[in-house]
């Protein structure tokens, strides 16, 4: 065996590079976050074959000074923490003092800053033994990468095409862009301008600025979010969950302004979502969550893309509950509106004719649930109708009044955009639905003791789990108890669940309380069966229904969390706007 010796310090820089600087869009994520740390507000990014050849980002922030040039260079060298208690509570986006050092010893660096105040700018090549020169620069710094890669050959073989590098430069440069609101960017690509971003201050520039960057749909299907809760607040957009997408791949959550992929919050996401959203579907957000530093840990991952919560389970609690709740309020009142409800898009001048429908005025037996209480309560198989539904500023209902049946499974309904179509089957599942669930809500969870208890063998970790988790599992309804050092006996189980598969149900519960500190498989559970009840329960297609129960429907439907999807995720109804209508029959032309 060789003797024990100090690496070189330029393999010691290459091996931080490692872990650092994957590909290209490694080395832009490094110096735009250097750039908003310092301040910026404007940066500007040029890269040129997909970054493997060039990589330029330049910002107005404060500037670095000539004497301090080399020193950037350097590494464990940073402007942003001094002491262990900087550490522990750490603000900036960057912090570790490796990027530019690790950087330049893959790469041609060239680093330019100005000061303000300062005469002229400095400029520095990383591989030169000159020391800084002058430059013509305003105020600012500017760092240019060139040859990405081009001495490390092992490294630059697994580069992919230059197309596919510069998508996971666009999609890094996209996600620190919609982090950033006040922060101007430009992005440019073998000298053609992709994106030129002005600084968003207001609600509108900034959905301006979600709909450059996400695409129109996504900024026209939006629910807002602004929620606070001790010390966390949760600010943002999730999408209506009409749409959704194949790929979980317009998902951004950020921390404190750092882009994070963090199992736990995918969780939360995913059951505040799990209602309403189609199967193998994946929910669209861009989300922000503020904390105090010290309660989060950002030194997990070299590249920074994981964070560590001192509470995880209060987070999480946080983001279900806020999600899910913002998710449940909108009605449809806010859903006639959106293009996600819209059967085509009623273009700039859909509200021109509001007011001006004809709708006659309603009938008396047309203004709510009452009068219809009899036919409604025998449709409903005993569920209590809701309340009567609001209005909108000229007293007609967000969903109108029935018009007639079609074909038996679709009611057509006239509203102040237009016509609205109503799938009866989905809308009524919904109501029933959220109305058993709200009857099991208020009950608590039964357990049904085994006639013959079930023991099973599991690891010993889980069965320490099993020890430490009573409370927990008399809560949701189980007696469980520990046998032997891996063995668990189960003598009761959530009554509602009695015909499941008891040894599996379990065992999902322990895997989630090891992986989340918590678990929601029971509810999970006992959801898919009260969806599956809710869905034998409503009224089938080719039900003849009057227009007393078609009217009763829909003040229903307007009354009813999540009422714009089933229960599967498939939409409960949609508006066809006036605007369009008159398209399709040529009409003012």
């Amino acid at each position: 065996m060789a003797q024990i010796h100090t690496l070189p310090s330029h393999l010691v820089n290459q091996i931080a590079a490692g872990e650092v600087v994957e590909r290209p869009a490694s080395v832009v994520k490094e110096l735009i976050e250097n750039s908003l740390d310092s301040g910026a507000g404007a940066i500007t990014v040029e890269v040129e074959a997909g970054g493997t050849r060039l990589i330029r980002v330049a910002d107005d922030g404060c500037g670095i000074d000539r004497d301090e040039l080399a020193l950037a260079l350097s590494r464990h060298a940073t402007s942003k923490i001094e002491s262990l208690e900087d550490l522990e509570q750490i603000g900036s986006l960057g912090f570790r003092g490796e990027a530019l050092p690790s950087i330049a010893s893959v790469s041609r660096l060239t680093l330019s800053s100005r000061r303000q105040g300062a005469e002229h700018a400095w400029k520095l090549e990383a591989r030169g033994d000159a020391g800084p020169l002058p430059d013509a620069l305003p105020q600012g710094t500017r760092v240019e990468v060139r040859e990405l890669f081009y001495n490390v050959p092992a490294r630059k073989k697994f580069l992919r095409s230059e197309q596919t590098e510069y998508r996971h430069v666009e999609a890094l440069f996209k996600s620190l862009a919609l982090s950033q609101a006040r922060v101007a960017f430009r992005l440019t690509h073998n000298q053609k301008v992709i994106y030129q971003l002005p600084s968003a201050a207001s609600l509108a520039d900034r959905r301006q600025r979600l709909a450059a960057l996400c695409g129109k749909a996504f900024a026209d299907s939006l629910v807002e979010i602004d929620v606070g809760h001790d010390d966390l607040r949760l600010e943002g957009w999730v999408a209506l969950p009409t749409f959704s997408r194949s790929q979980a791949d317009l998902q951004y959550f950020f921390v404190n302004g750092r882009l994070v992929r963090d199992k736990l919050v995918t969780h939360a996401v995913r059951q505040a979502y799990q209602d309403v959203l189609f199967h193998g579907r994946h929910p669209a957000y861009v989300l922000a969550l503020s904390m105090p530093a010290r309660a989060l840990d950002v030194n997990v991952h070299p590249q920074k893309h994981e964070v560590r919560f001192r509470d995880s389970r209060a987070v999480h609690d946080f983001l279900f509950r806020s999600l899910h709740r913002a998710l449940a309020e909108v009605q449809p009142e806010r859903q006639v509106q959106s293009p996600g409800f819209a059967l085509a898009d009623a273009g700039p001048d859909s509200q021109r004719r509001q007011g001006g429908l004809g709708l006659a005025p309603p009938r008396p037996r047309d203004r709510g649930v009452a009068e219809s209480l009899e036919a409604y309560t025998a449709l409903l198989a005993g569920v209590t109708p809701a309340p009567a539904a609001a209005e909108t500023d000229d007293g007609v209902p967000p969903l109108g009044y029935a018009l007639a049946q079609l074909k038996g499974i679709y009611i057509l309904a006239e509203n102040r955009d237009g016509l609205v179509v109503v799938d009866m089957h989905a809308a009524h599942e919904r109501i029933v639905y959220e109305r058993m669930k709200q009857s099991a809500e208020r009950e608590d969870v039964v357990a049904q003791p085994l006639l013959v208890p079930l023991a099973f063998n599991v690891s010993p970790a889980e069965a320490d789990l099993v020890d430490a988790s009573q409370e927990t599992f008399t809560r949701l309804g189980f007696q469980v108890e520990r046998l032997g050092p891996e063995q668990l006996r189960v003598r009761a189980v959530p009554a509602l669940l009695k015909h499941a598969d008891s040894e599996q149900l379990l065992r999902d519960v322990l895997a989630d309380l090891a992986e989340h500190d918590r678990s929601a498989r029971v509810e999970e559970y006992q959801s898919e069966l009260l969806s599956t009840m809710a869905c034998h329960a409503s009224v089938r297609a080719n039900r003849r229904l009057s227009l007393d129960e078609m009217n009763a429907l829909l003040r229903d439907i307007e009354q009813t969390e999540r009422s714009g999807q089933c229960n599967h995720g498939r939409p409960t109804w949609k508006q066809l706007s006036l605007d369009h209508l008159d398209k399709l029959f040529l009409r003012g032309r």
